[in-house]
């Protein structure tokens, strides 16, 4: 990964110089070794008699496993006249110009150690290797030019090495680090340390959540009047983080990949006070394999001392929550809706709980083997966790086991102990669901309002304007298909569930209420075209008892199911007695309902005995809404029965 482009490309290069001693100082290890056996290769050459040495130690000790070339070029160079012929000489002319770039790069590229005279030597050697990797062999003067260390023969490859190599000591000492609360920090100054720290205490609170995973290492040090802190977030080469504090102000410079993680940080941090400006995806050479990934800064301006070191604390503790952020909402979505996914990442990020507990408790396979494990015949394979319990149980449910298992995980308790929670919290869950009377609300509350528009509509007559009218129509279908949507859910899932074949019984029988009162609401409609000129307000009165005796039944049909959901529940006696009264008024009112639609035909024939076609729409008006009641009465009866074989309270 290439951690250190990514942070040279955020333009702070002055946190990469331990990073960049440190590579140096292993080139210089390689260097001398290639130099080393080539010189052994010229000896070989020479004298072919002689025994060949085993590199493997030294190979390895250099990092080298895999350069096995560099064994085969001591075994088969050889002298043509004067000429050091070398199969290998292309691969040892590149591997001595990458490293020999790795090397001066902390003296030629630092922004305050840069030495124009290394900087020269180092390219006309550059320029050197490559020439002579376009030639056959090695003359005795460039063999000697790579190899001699004696100055008075003048400058030489191994010479620039040994030069570069006194220089980087003395860097080394420039650049020792100090450790403050786990950062490593180089050339700070005294007033520094309570800044740091304050990053520091809020990275460490929440560092553990990581685990075991990698990332987080921390460098800070100070450019000028700007104090710098790099935080190395995890193994991705573009998630990079660098801080910049001057002046009361903090600048944050934040790369990510992933586009949805990008805005959850960006969301954390505005939180706290920070004010964003994002840039367009962008790409860049050698970075995440030329992908896209967004850039963005947050500024935050403290008015006082203490409000910088909350926001320094701020953002390092937020940090951890970005590590393997992808993966965990990944997973999530296995259970729950992307958006749903991203608030549980949320709530536990807030809650600082965090996800990693989660994915290494198994994250899917953990709530997957609940599933199985609690109720087999509830979930089926292929069963979506929201589709089952509902998204609201769903989400609360995720949200506790990982709050569980970020709990039992830092007290290092076992993991068969976090699957243990998870079965006994979905076997609660279970318990408690009341997903099938949320659906059977949702119904009730389209019959409800189909019926108190129709009771609206009889109360306003025949005053209202053509549009008026249509709008009414068309409301009332649509309230009545949603109503239908809701029966069809209840089917799909019987399909799957035998659990859910009384509910779509139910559901059956109050579709029926549904469509009687959208029909009857169109019926109304056409009493209200210009040819006929409305109701007389006796029969209008009439039609309008009916309907409020009907809406008066929906409501108790309401409080019934929200009842019936406390009665699921708990059990209590109260509850049972209430639901009971409650369902036996609902059913009382089909009885009401029947007297008075006899008592509206009877005003209908004598009002309307002249106008044949008013007398059969209000005849079938009153019949419609008389059938609603009907359905009433039989989804109170389905309703009764399911709650009894539901709790077995009793009838």
């Amino acid at each position: 990964m290439l951690k250190e482009k990514a942070v040279a490309s955020l333009g702070q290069q002055s946190l990469l110089l331990p990073a960049w001693v440190k590579a140096a100082l292993l080139a210089n290890d390689r260097l001398k070794l290639y130099l080393t056996m080539l010189q052994a290769a010229a000896q070989h050459a020479g004298t072919p008699e002689t025994p060949l040495t085993d590199w493997g130690r030294d190979l390895a000790q250099a990092g080298l496993h895999d350069a096995g070339w560099l064994q085969e070029l001591v075994k088969t160079a050889y002298f043509d006249d004067r000429l050091l012929l070398i199969p290998q000489l292309d691969q040892l002319t590149r591997a001595l110009a990458g490293d020999l770039l790795t090397m001066a790069r902390p003296l030629c590229e630092g922004s305050s150690h840069q030495d124009a005279e290394l900087a020269g030597r180092r390219d006309g050697w550059l320029q050197r290797l490559r020439t002579m990797a376009e030639d056959e062999g090695l003359s005795p003067d460039a063999l000697a030019d790579l190899t001699r260390g004696d100055r008075k023969g003048g400058d030489s490859f191994h010479i620039l090495v040994m030069d570069i190599h006194k220089r980087l000591n003395a860097m080394s000492g420039e650049i020792a680090t100090e450790s403050i609360d786990g950062a490593h920090v180089w050339q700070v100054e005294p007033s520094d340390k309570v800044l740091i720290q304050s990053f520091m205490r809020g990275l460490n609170r929440t560092a553990p959540l990581k685990f075991s995973h990698p990332g987080l290492d921390t460098a800070v040090t100070r450019d000028g009047p700007r104090l710098l802190i790099q935080n190395d977030i995890g193994t991705n080469d573009v998630h990079v983080l660098v801080i910049e504090v001057e002046e009361g102000t903090i600048r944050l410079h934040y790369s990510d990949l992933h586009p949805g993680r990008f805005d959850f940080f960006r969301q954390m941090l505005e939180g706290a006070g920070f004010e964003w400006t994002v840039s367009d995806p962008m790409t860049s050479d050698g970075l995440n394999a030329g992908k896209p990934y967004t850039l963005g800064t947050a500024v935050l301006t403290a008015t006082s001392q203490n409000a910088l070191c909350n926001g320094l604390e701020a953002v390092g503790a937020r940090i951890v929550f970005v590590i393997d952020w992808n993966r965990a909402r990944k997973r999530l979505q296995s259970f729950v809706r992307k958006p749903q996914a991203i608030a549980l990442l949320r709530r536990a990020a807030d809650q600082e709980w965090g996800h990693m507990a989660w994915l290494l408790a198994g994250g899917d396979r953990l709530v997957f083997n609940a599933m199985q494990a609690v109720d087999s015949e509830a979930f089926r394979i292929g069963d979506r966790l929201d589709e089952v319990l509902g998204e609201e149980s769903a989400t609360a449910f995720l949200l506790e086991l990982m709050r569980i298992a970020s709990v039992m995980l830092r007290q290092q308790l076992p993991m068969g102990m976090v699957a243990d929670e998870a079965r006994m919290l979905l076997a609660r869950v279970l318990r408690k669901r009341t997903f099938e009377f949320d659906l059977l609300a949702e119904h009730a509350a389209y019959c409800h309002a189909l019926a108190l528009a129709l009771c609206s509509a009889l109360e306003d007559g025949s005053t209202v304007s053509a549009e008026q009218n249509s709008n009414l129509v068309l409301r009332a279908k649509a309230w009545e298909r949603k109503a239908d949507h809701l029966l069809m859910e209840a089917r799909q899932r019987a399909e799957r569930q035998l659990r859910w074949v009384p509910v779509v019984e139910l559901l059956e029988k109050s579709d029926d209420v549904a469509d009687a009162l959208e029909e009857a609401t169109f019926i109304f409609s056409m009493t209200r075209l210009d040819s006929l000129a409305g109701l007389p307000p006796i029969v209008q009165s009439a039609l309008r008892r009916l309907a409020d005796t009907t809406l008066a039944a929906i409501q108790d049909q309401i409080k019934a199911i929200e009842i019936a959901r406390r009665v699921s529940e708990s059990g209590e006696p109260a509850d049972s007695e209430l639901f009971l009264q409650t369902l036996w008024r609902m059913l009382r009112a089909e009885r009401l309902c029947d007297e008075l639609s006899r008592q509206a035909r009877m005003k209908i024939v004598v009002a309307l005995a002249s106008v044949p076609v008013n007398l059969l729409l209000a005849s079938d008006l009153a019949n419609t809404i008389e059938k609603a009641s009907d359905g009433l009465l039989a989804a109170g009866h389905a309703l009764r029965q399911m709650v009894i074989n539901k709790t077995g309270i009793s009838a």
